[in-house]
């Protein structure tokens, strides 16, 4: 679990393939200082394993899936990449939910500089759009923004310069792919409602009308 606030950005080191798989190195610092080999740690908002740790770097497996559905498949190394350990119960929850299970990759559609700051315009399904929501969270390459407008085929958010000067968004522009994962409350809210009950019925108009909620 994490929250969407980077730590820092790590650098790729090495990039291995095999027909179906493969294996990143990421030099990095900030991140390495309490983390062990087993831990979780996400990659540009996508959760993976350490599988090998030393003082300025450390090594990941990635999956033929995770290569499917993210954008780890296209870095190259001299790439940057936004690093998070996983949340600690004692930790703030400065952002939102994050579970690194990124849903899709999304395309940046727009972008408008606003004095020092931007609005940067996401493209991104039908599917993952009936989850998103005006003022709500939403995670792009691991990073928690907050969702500024929305329209048929995206949303917009506001970056200001701190979030550009510490994580990858400073670097993209019109075209560039990023990984998105859609609030995860959405999702549970959505799967208790239409999930059948004992009776065989889901919860809808009908059924809140017989129990006395309307």
């Amino acid at each position: 679990m994490f929250t969407g606030i980077v730590a820092e950005l790590g650098s790729v080191k090495e990039v291995q393939r095999s027909s179906q798989a493969g294996t990143l190195t990421i030099a990095a610092s900030q991140v390495l200082s309490d983390s062990n080999i087993g831990d979780s740690i996400a990659i540009d908002g996508v959760c993976l394993t350490i599988t090998n740790l030393t003082h300025d770097s450390f090594t990941a497996d990635v999956s033929a899936e995770t290569l499917r559905r993210t954008t780890l498949g296209s870095l190259k190394p001299g790439d940057p990449v936004n690093l998070e350990n996983p949340l600690r119960l004692a930790d703030r929850l400065g952002g939102h939910l994050v579970l690194g299970h990124v849903d899709e990759v999304g395309t940046i559609s727009g972008w408008e500089d606003e004095a020092t700051s931007s609005l940067m315009r996401v493209s991104i399904s039908e599917e993952a759009m009936r989850y998103v929501v005006y003022k709500g969270s939403v995670c792009v390459d691991g990073v928690s923004l907050t969702i500024s407008n929305l329209f048929d085929d995206g949303f917009e958010v506001a970056l200001i310069p701190h979030t550009m000067q510490v994580t990858t968004l400073g670097h993209k522009r019109v075209g560039a792919h990023v990984n998105i994962e859609v609030d995860l409350l959405g999702r549970y809210i959505e799967r208790l409602l239409t999930y059948p009950s004992a009776e065989g019925a889901s919860i809808d108009i009908d059924f809140l009308a017989k129990h006395g909620y309307i």
